[in-house]
């Protein structure tokens, strides 16, 4: 049986494991945007594949054959990856930062971005 975990602990947990979507974008459009950049990108893979071989077509000629399969190859196929999300500890930091640069160093958040540090164990930048 795990043991149990007190609050201070559950909190740093949540720091490091929950993320938040950083990229600027709605986070409900994403998971429509994300199958739709998939769908782009193997698209555009098939059509240059296709194009590359059209010069090919007919009757079998290994030089016609050979320069498609050259003429393919010359490019990389392009590529699609997502942006990680962004642990929520990072997240709550710079949103503190930002508020201590507004206020120029005075008020409330500059001791709560502290403690923040403390508690992702992190130094004062």
């Amino acid at each position: 049986m795990p043991r149990r975990r007190s609050p201070q602990e559950k909190k740093l947990l949540t720091y490091t494991r929950e993320r938040r979507n950083e990229y600027g974008e709605n986070d409900k459009s994403s998971r429509r945007n994300i199958a739709r950049s998939k769908r782009l990108v193997t698209r555009a893979n098939r059509r240059r594949a296709s194009v590359a071989l059209a010069d090919a077509r007919g009757a079998a000629d290994t030089e016609a054959g050979a320069a498609a399969q050259e003429r393919f190859e010359r490019r990389r196929p392009k590529r699609w990856a997502k942006y990680p999300d962004e642990p929520l500890g990072d997240s709550i930091e710079l949103t503190l930062r930002y508020r201590v640069e507004a206020e120029e160093g005075r008020g409330a958040n500059v001791e709560r971005l502290r403690r923040l540090r403390e508690r992702l164990r992190r130094p004062d930048r």
